[in-house]
């Protein structure tokens, strides 16, 4: 399907472009066109994606919408990508460059079970993987258009305090979350999200997690997270009231199937806009 609407009712004409509305990439050809190689913005996109600690693990959330600039086109679009046992990579931006940050990381996996070695990487060695990988295109003036959560849980080894002498080695399991983007800029925290819900869902986030997460369930996550997504729905013109929740614990990596809001309009019954109201 032709996309482009000066190609809509007309026969395509490539030496003109009446309404400069060709992708970039596919204008006709000028004196520019040799230096037009790179993604100059990105086209099918996703919104927000939320992630916090809670007691037993990480909660991760993301809408299952792509949007085609304002158009809400692919409604069941999973945001949400296992890798291995212990980890999810959360992503808002281009999809197509999430598909391909998806291929590499299959990839990965598939060369790290080759080495049979008995080696799982840990959510701290694929984050480390994707903030290089996010850098050096970025170096390239190519960069991938994604902002990403990764997520996990993995068991390392901690050693008791209480005997010095004969320390006894104790396994702990290890809360990993952490943020990267398109420049390569990676920071942590106990709650994190991307796109608007950076700016509307991270206070709330803030407000219900920061200071909790030893002692939050996954019942009362789960409800914190609902509320988030739901105040998304009403206020990000590109969110969907479907999303799935993806739980790492140490039992391993569930990805819930998509859920639907339970929202209500009725409070805009009476909102009739600005200007002289007649009715």
């Amino acid at each position: 399907m032709d996309h482009f609407p000066s190609n809509w009712g007309r026969p395509r004409n490539d030496a003109i472009d009446q309404y400069a509305t060709y992708p970039i990439h596919s204008r006709p050809k000028d004196s520019f066109a040799e230096g037009v190689q790179r993604t100059q913005q990105p086209i099918v996109t996703g919104t927000s994606v939320l992630a916090f600690k809670f007691k037993d693990g990480i909660m991760m959330a993301a809408d299952t919408l792509a949007s085609y600039g304002s158009l809400a086109r692919f409604k069941d679009v999973q945001r949400l990508h296992a890798v291995g046992n212990h980890t999810v990579v959360g992503a808002g931006g281009d999809m197509s460059d999430f598909q391909y940050i998806q291929n590499l990381l299959e990839q990965l996996i598939v060369d790290e079970i080759s080495a049979q070695d008995h080696h799982t990487l840990s959510p701290a060695e694929i984050h480390e993987y994707l903030s290089q990988v996010m850098y050096a295109r970025r170096s390239k003036i190519d960069p991938l258009w994604n902002s990403l959560l990764v997520g996990g849980f993995k068991d390392g080894e901690k050693y008791q305090p209480s005997n010095p002498r004969r320390p006894l080695p104790l396994t702990v399991y290890l809360r990993f979350l952490a943020y990267v983007d398109l420049l390569g800029t990676t920071y942590s925290a106990s709650t994190l999200a991307t796109g608007y819900g950076a700016h509307i869902a991270q206070p709330l986030l803030r407000k219900a997690v920061e200071s909790r997460e030893e002692i939050l369930t996954e019942e009362q996550a789960l409800k914190i997270m609902e509320a988030c997504m739901k105040v998304l729905f009403y206020r990000d013109a590109r969110s969907l009231n479907k999303y799935q929740v993806a739980t790492i614990t140490k039992d391993g990596v569930k990805i819930s199937d998509s859920k639907t809001l339970d929202t209500s309009w009725s409070f805009a019954e009476n909102i009739r806009g600005y200007g002289a109201q007649t009715q």
